[in-house]
């Protein structure tokens, strides 16, 4: 008997294109070791969570696949689904109607094999041992930062036995050739120089530096080299994982994803992309403009090939005009230049090791950085919720851009979250406002993120706004 599958099913069609299988496969990683009890609170968790746990399943057995049209890959397996049952030799999960490609002559891909046990581990774990565990208290900052750190322990992605080398990379996943190829030469550069990769998990600027590390760490033996893809349900199905991911952790949510990144990061480097980076960007700059990380060494860089030189311009003009010199401070830009974004963030993150050293923090988890809650709570991209934004330069520059990350998440929400697209084709755009002078700079950088191809809507339809400037 296969260790991954217990049975297959015919090909409904000759090609992968919306072929089906139906099969049995066992998982892998840390679920492959379960004791009964264990088995049967997954089986009975996977009920109660099914709808999340089948969206996710689905796309990373997409994984590899073009496409970032969520809703249009859930009607095509509109019949797929998974559910998890009890064996004696632990716990086996079925399939029905899954999408072909994930599949080499009727056996599941190794690769894919391993992110559906990592959907599969997070969505159950943080349901049964999280969600619902009274000694969590997800409304307090300590808690959940103590919920991120349980879930990425509970990946096996914390070691402590490990030097401080992981460089998170955020960009766009709709990127030109150019922009693509850059990506690959800069994480190629920081696997030369030891580091691991770190994304959001998808294609486009998540993908390009995994591949050009997986060629230095090559060429330097440093293998095998780190992958890690860090998601979340609400948009894991637009940015399905890249076959390169080999560690993949999917958080509850956007706020988590986002702290889970930069607790577990060491430096990070920010390319291209549209309004998804835009809010990485600012949930950044919000968490290092408080006062309590003033000290703390944290390597940001913004790069991309020349062509990408007046995309960081407009960044960089509303990064002034909203948050001010101070924000400008804690960043780089560096155009065009693979070696020297490599050599920079090697001394940034030799620089994070020196300090967490002297002030005895983790080098696995980054502990003593402060985050405002404003930044854990999740936040309901609604209607109401997105009018009801408060955007103006007196509030303190952590607030303003709590506030505009809050916005871009809305945004994004309704570009690809098959939940966002579906509010905004029932009740039209969303309405935001604020302080004219921000709201105008917003417009004018959102018209260029159109222009540059950056905002992009699935099936490539012409762009037209999930938003309206009041």
């Amino acid at each position: 008997m296969s260790s991954s599958n217990l049975s297959t099913a015919e090909l409904s069609s000759g090609d992968c294109a919306g072929s089906k299988l139906s099969t049995s496969v066992y998982p892998s990683g840390a679920l492959n070791m379960l004791s009964r009890e264990e088995v049967a609170r997954l089986s009975d968790a996977t009920q109660e969570v099914g709808e999340v746990l089948r969206r996710c399943a689905l796309a990373v057995l997409n994984s590899g696949e073009q496409g970032d049209d969520a809703e249009a890959m859930l009607r095509e397996y509109h019949d797929f689904r998974i559910q998890v049952y009890q064996v004696n030799r632990g716990m086996r999960i079925d399939l029905e109607n899954a999408p072909a490609c994930a599949f080499v002559d009727g056996k599941m891909i190794k690769g894919i094999r391993e992110l559906l046990s990592a959907v599969v581990r997070d969505i159950v774990y943080y349901h049964t041992e999280i969600q619902l565990n009274a000694n969590f208290d997800l409304d307090s900052s300590e808690g959940i930062s103590n919920a991120v750190f349980e879930i990425l322990r509970n990946a096996h992605l914390l070691d402590a036995r490990r030097e401080p080398n992981i460089v998170v990379c955020w960009g766009g996943h709709s990127i030109n050739s150019e922009e693509y190829d850059y990506t690959k030469e800069v994480g190629y550069q920081l696997g030369l120089r030891g580091m691991d990769i770190c994304t959001g998990c998808g294609p486009g600027a998540m993908k390009g530096p995994m591949k050009g590390a997986t060629i230095g760490h090559a060429k330097q033996r440093t293998l095998p080299g780190h992958y890690i893809g860090v998601s979340e349900p609400g948009i894991i199905a637009a940015e399905s994982p890249n076959p390169i991911v080999n560690e993949l952790v999917i958080l509850p949510d956007i706020e988590k994803r986002l702290e889970a990144f930069v607790r577990l990061g060491h430096g990070i480097v920010v390319f291209p992309g549209g309004v998804g980076t835009a809010e990485e960007i600012l949930y950044m700059l919000g968490v290092l403009l408080n006062p309590a990380n003033e000290r703390m060494p944290y390597p940001l860089i913004f790069t991309g090939p020349a062509s990408a030189a007046d995309y960081f311009v407009e960044i960089d003009r509303f990064i002034e005009l909203t948050l001010g010199e101070p924000a400008r401070k804690l960043y780089q830009i560096i155009i065009d230049d693979p070696v020297a974004v490599a050599r920079a963030m090697a001394e940034g993150v030799n620089q994070v090791r020196e300090w967490r050293t002297e002030v005895n923090d983790a080098f696995y988890f980054n502990w003593l950085l402060a985050i405002d809650p404003i930044f854990q709570r999740p936040f309901e991209p609604s209607h109401a919720n997105m009018a009801a934004l408060d955007i103006r330069r007196d509030l303190p520059a952590h607030e303003l851009a709590a506030g505009l990350r809050q916005l871009f998440s809305g945004i994004v929400a309704g570009n690809v979250k098959p939940d966002g697209v579906k509010a905004i084709r029932d009740h039209g755009p969303f309405r935001i406002h604020g302080e004219p002078a921000i709201m105008t700079a917003l417009d004018k950088l959102l018209r260029r993120f159109v222009d540059q191809h950056r905002m992009k809507l699935p099936g490539g339809a012409a762009y037209e706004p999930c938003y309206r400037i009041v």
